[in-house]
């Protein structure tokens, strides 16, 4: 029943949608009236120049062949030439698609949204097999379905399909978007060997760095044309700086004094203040104590020097037999593997739950309630070595037979597994700390470019000890396993029916360990050291001149950075030490300390889907108007299991659910040059990983429990389009789409305030380098969990215009232009916990009305290029507004980023028809990557800068 009530719901609204088209026809008729006249035939003695159209211009002609060809809503990006994708990121490529944007981490395109939806809501299919690519680039491990395309390298491509409205035949799990990629197609060269090579610099102007990029394709067609086979590979190296500042989140919280005045008393009435700890703080008894309470304040401000040394390694093969013309058979290869290091250097102020402890002088608040200046007196200084190894190793092997049985009858068998590994065997923090540093101070007033001052020397290691190590090494590991059949039968002249059947495997497991260790343990009583034996800890809750928290920092235990050019003001300290890592190391014997399991980064899922689908395509004309039309409904039943700890023992939790998900696309030709589209569809994309976890994880830094929820619903939607494209020219196109998604299901998480000791979960899973580790009941937790939501909407508008500027006279003739915009509205409802309105109180929890996550409201993209025989230029803007990223903590409602503009630019030269010459740069503007905390008041998270890519070199074909 639920089924057919889906049916009625379709074929009603496929009416509503036909009726609109149909409108769209009639206001549009009049207007090609003129071009419906026949012309002339030409004279006999006139000769018709064929025009060949190559270079930029000819994948520009190549991809709207296809998104015109399409009954869907498709767009594309197809290489003019083997080994030759024009743009260096696969997701920097697919940021000129109209409604799809990118989010940049390390300087580099990693994940897409498309028409406001986030990565996680893709579906990504390499050469027609679906599969997820995770790295550890940017700050943090992508342990989730979303697909990162800095994985791969671009030469390995020929083109990219967007599947933007979903079709019976197209797998399901996605209400974003269905992305193909694909690798080479030997049998689609010339007879013979063919060859393809590049070879370029690559050069970053923060890091001064000089790094290769090399490619090659090689293939050979036997000269009868059934049999060949293509091998390609793509080799870079780069390191990169990211240079700037950020707060790691700002928070409320009680300080020791204000302006001299006690904060903390004996008793309630006693007025005689408690230094450092200990004691009671009574809300109204000193203004200026609740006023620095319950105003926010940088958790811990800091600049830091980022560097990412990041190394690609890609190759393809691909073997084609096509012995008739009713056979083909393709087998597929890919293998990537990708690299980084990353090291992260900050001299910091740790504010963050160390508040206590801090003097408060002349602080100044803004109208959002801010600390945004003050100085502070026994504040906790430290300097951080940051470093992480990380290696995603990809590879997929798939097999494809198309078989025309008979005239009529046709079908094909793929099937193919792939693996995605993405391990960091090393994840280590060393840390210094000076924990009664004074008149330290720090300005927001310019909130992106703070002034922060050490009144203490930050140079001078007889000031500083070695007081933590960490290390978290981790692993997180995706298969897929994939087989389908896909048959078709051409019933009668301009009807198809299709159906198939598909089986996937999809096994998610990511593994997480720790060997975090604080030399002192924060204790109020002596405590023998933990690490080395070699130090008596004092009291830690009292700091002065005889304090022991650490190990003794020597100048052999540190090593000196400076900053370099992050946006830091005139008086900002730019010079500082830090732990060095290969002494550091050696002298503690991190390395050789057990690991201890980390509960809450070691999860599993497994998930077996089982369905198919039926189908039909037709085509014809009604009362004169040409269409197209695909119908269908996909079955699919999802088979889940969920792993997870909870306090120590392995927890699984099974499941299963089913999806009926009807879709029809109707496409209407008034006139050889227009298309008017319809769509409307169910579609589907199941829980995020980390949420279907049994588990807890425990974040004893932030004072935050997070549970996960296997029970979790799926995102259900249903998408609706329409659109009208008109291709007035070659190479040329003018579209506006619209759409609708109305999402019925949407967990959204909840958050509460409580005890530890009210989760049930083990004291031993807390961090132990972290403060709660030494006091779990210091104060209150946030526990947060997830359910199932109300849903959410989303709609929005599309417009494109591409094409050469061919009525120009002269050399403007060889100039084009591509421009899109994309405008999105969306509500969703989340419950988040807003700010303590008692100091030291609980936070309040409030339902806010927000866009979904990762979306902006509005992208921008414009190219315009330049081509003629020898000569190609090409500059490219691309617009994101604002968005939301995710909810926050302490007290902060909402993060996300600021608008951003990226400006990038390309040339190339023919020397011969065989070699080529090129310069491109990347992010010639430098633009900053400005992170918000807390969508009212936005107060800076980070604020950083990449430098510019400049990219020289030639390649060659023969």
């Amino acid at each position: 029943m639920r089924t057919l009530d889906k049916f009625r719901g379709t074929a009603l609204l496929t009416a509503r949608l036909l009726g609109a088209a149909s409108f769209a026809v009639l206001a549009t008729g009049n207007a090609f009236a003129q071009d419906a006249v026949a012309e002339a035939p030409a004279a006999d003695d006139e000769v018709v120049e064929e025009i060949i159209v190559t270079g930029f211009r000819a994948s520009l002609d190549k991809a709207l062949d296809v998104k015109r060809d399409s009954i869907s809503a498709v767009d594309a990006i197809v290489a003019e030439d083997i080994a030759k994708f024009p743009d260096q990121n696969l997701a920097e490529s697919l940021q000129r698609i109209p409604g799809i944007s990118i989010q940049r981490d390390g300087g580099e395109g990693r994940a897409i949204t498309v028409r406001g939806l986030g990565a996680q809501f893709t579906r990504v299919r390499v050469n027609g097999l679906e599969t997820v690519a995770t790295s550890t680039d940017g700050a943090s491990a992508n342990r989730d379905r979303s697909f990162d395309f800095n994985v791969f390298a671009s030469e390995l491509f020929n083109s990219i399909v967007v599947h933007k409205t979903a079709e019976a035949s197209l797998d399901e799990g996605s209400l974003g978007a269905v992305v193909d990629l694909n690798t080479g197609n030997p049998l689609g060269g010339k007879d013979g060997f063919s060859f393809v090579g590049s070879v370029q610099g690559s050069y970053n102007t923060l890091s001064k760095d000089l790094g290769p990029r090399v490619a090659g394709l090689l293939g050979w067609k036997s000269p009868d044309g059934t049999f060949g086979v293509s091998v390609s590979g793509a080799y870079s190296k780069s390191d990169t700086l990211e240079l700037g500042n950020n707060t790691v989140r700002w928070a409320q919280a009680r300080f020791d004094s204000v302006n001299g005045t006690p904060c903390f008393t004996t008793t309630a009435v006693s007025g005689i203040g408690v230094p450092n700890s200990g004691g009671v703080y009574t809300p109204g008894r000193v203004a200026a104590c609740d006023q620095a309470a319950l105003a926010f304040h940088p958790r811990i401000p800091r600049y830091g020097i980022i560097e990412h040394d990041r190394e690609r390694l890609g190759v393809t093969g691909s073997v084609q037999w096509e012995p008739s013309d009713a056979t083909k058979v393709s087998i597929d290869g890919l293998y990537s593997r990708f690299r980084e290091t990353r090291n992260e250097q900050y001299a910091e102020v740790l504010f963050r739950s160390n508040e206590r402890s801090i003097d408060v002088i002349n602080p100044v608040y803004d109208s959002n309630n801010n600390l945004i200046k003050g100085t502070f007196n026994d504040a906790w200084v430290r300097t951080e070595n940051y470093h992480r190894e990380s290696q995603t190793e990809f590879y997929q092997v798939g097999g494809t037979w198309d078989q025309d049985v008979t005239d009529t009858f046709r079908f094909t068998v793929l099937g193919g597994m792939s693996k995605s590994t993405a391990s960091i065997p090393v994840e280590t923090t060393l840390v210094f700390d000076d924990r009664d540093a004074q008149n330290y101070s720090y300005d927001y007033t310019n909130s992106r470019s703070p002034v922060l001052t050490f009144g203490t020397s930050v140079t001078d290691p007889a000031n500083f000890q070695l007081a933590e190590i960490r290390d978290r090494p981790s692993e997180t590991v995706n298969k897929f396993r994939t087989l389908s059949l896909r048959t078709e039968w051409d019933v009668t002249d301009g009807f198809t029916a299709k159906a198939g059947a598909v089986y996937r495997r999809f096994q998610f497991d990511t593994a997480g360990f720790t060997r975090d260790t604080v030399v002192c343990p924060t204790r109020t009583t002596a405590a023998p050291d933990v690490v080395l034996g070699a130090v008596t800890c004092t009291p830690s809750s009292v700091f002065g001149a005889s304090a022991v928290y650490g190990l003794p920092v020597t100048a052999a235990l540190s090593q000196l950075v400076n900053l370099g050019k992050a946006g830091q003001p005139d008086g900002t300290t730019t010079s500082w030490i830090i732990p060095n890592l290969e002494t550091g190391t050696d002298y503690t014997n991190l390395y050789e300390r057990t690991a201890a399991i980390d509960a809450g980064n070691t999860r599993g899922v497994v998930e077996k889907v089982t369905g198919g689908y039926f189908q039909i395509d037709a085509k014809g004309d009604i009362l004169g108007l040409n269409y197209a039309l695909n119908a269908g409904v996909r079955y699919a039943k999802t088979d889940q299991s969920s792993t997870g700890l909870n306090n120590g023992a392995v927890v699984q939790v099974k499941r299963s659910y089913e999806d009926w998900l009807p879709a029809v696309n109707l496409a209407l030709f008034p006139h050889d040059d227009i298309v008017i589209r319809a769509s409307v569809a169910d579609v589907v994309t199941r829980p995020s990983l980390g949420n279907l976890t049994p588990g807890g994880s425990v974040d004893g830094f932030n004072y935050r429990v997070t549970f996960g929820n296997p029970l979790l619903d799926p995102f259900r939607a249903t998408a609706y389009d329409v659109a009208v494209e008109w291709y007035f020219a070659p190479q040329s196109i003018f579209s506006v789409a619209l759409f609708q998604k109305d999402v019925q299901s949407f967990p959204v998480s909840r958050t509460t305030s409580g005890t530890y000791a009210s989760t049930g979960l083990p004291l031993s899973i807390i961090p132990p380098s972290s403060p709660a580790a030494s006091a779990p009941e210091g104060q209150l937790w946030q526990i947060t969990g997830n359910v199932n939501g109300a849903g959410a909407s989303l709609k929005g508008m599309e417009v494109a215009l591409q094409a050469p500027f061919t009525f120009l006279p002269g050399f403007l003739s060889h100039f084009g232009g591509i421009v899109n915009a994309t405008f999105i509205k969306s509500d969703a409802d989340y419950v988040v916990a807003g700010p303590a309105v008692v100091p030291g109180g609980a936070l309040i929890n409030t339902t806010r009305t927000e866009t979904l996550y990762g979306l902006s409201k509005r992208a921008y993209n414009g190219t315009i290029y330049y081509e003629d025989s020898k000569f190609s230029a090409r500059a490219s803007v691309s617009y994101r507004s604002g968005f939301v990223d995710a909810g926050s903590a302490t007290g902060n409602v909402f993060e996300g980023y600021n608008s951003t503009i990226n400006v990038d630019a390309s040339m190339r030269y023919k020397i011969t028809e065989a070699i080529e010459v090129s310069v491109e740069g990347v992010n010639l503007t430098d633009e900053y990557r400005d992170r918000y905390n807390d969508i009212d008041a936005n107060r800076i998270y980070e604020n950083n800068h990449f430098g510019r890519t400049i990219l020289f070199g030639a390649r060659f074909k023969m």
